[in-house]
């Protein structure tokens, strides 16, 4: 189960482009629809409640339209198959730890390096690499769909 949460942090992180912080505090409430994406179904727009904030400020709030289904499709799978393995009742995070409520900085830090290294992948990849090398990609194609207001009151 860890494996599978592990391998779906990082490609949550590549096709959303987060920030490690950001990928490791979300919720699982953090995703939504996007009436303009019924294709990605419960999982078309991430809301980042925890963006990186400029010195003094707080964290700043974004939201992220999925551009790929393969992501919605991981995530929905994570989310609605796999994570309530964890015993996660009353636990909000999208990415629950066996040992804490959230997975935390160095595991994931670990977890890519030793996917990196397995492969053969340079060494300078790390977590803020998979940000850079997604950062493109979405901006190429939100124009596919209108980004959706506020997020909604639950």
């Amino acid at each position: 189960m860890s494996a599978f949460r592990d391998a779906a942090v990082l490609k949550a992180t590549y096709g959303y482009g987060l920030r490690r912080n950001e990928v490791r505090i979300l919720d699982a409430v953090d995703f939504d629809r996007n009436p303009d994406g019924p294709e990605y179904g419960e999982y078309g727009v991430l809301y980042v409640r925890h963006g990186k904030a400029k010195k003094g400020s707080p964290p700043k709030r974004r939201s992220v339209l999925t551009v790929w289904e393969w992501v919605a499709e991981i995530v929905g799978q994570w989310l609605t198959e796999v994570r309530p393995l964890f015993g996660v009742d009353g636990n909000p995070a999208a990415w629950p730890s066996e040992r804490a409520p959230r997975v935390c900085v160095q595991h994931l830090n670990k977890r890519l390096a030793a996917y990196r290294d397995a492969l053969g992948l340079d060494p300078g990849l790390d977590f803020h690499s998979l940000r850079r090398s997604s950062h493109p990609h979405p901006a190429a194609s939100a124009g596919r769909h209108r980004r959706p207001g506020p997020r909604p009151q639950r």
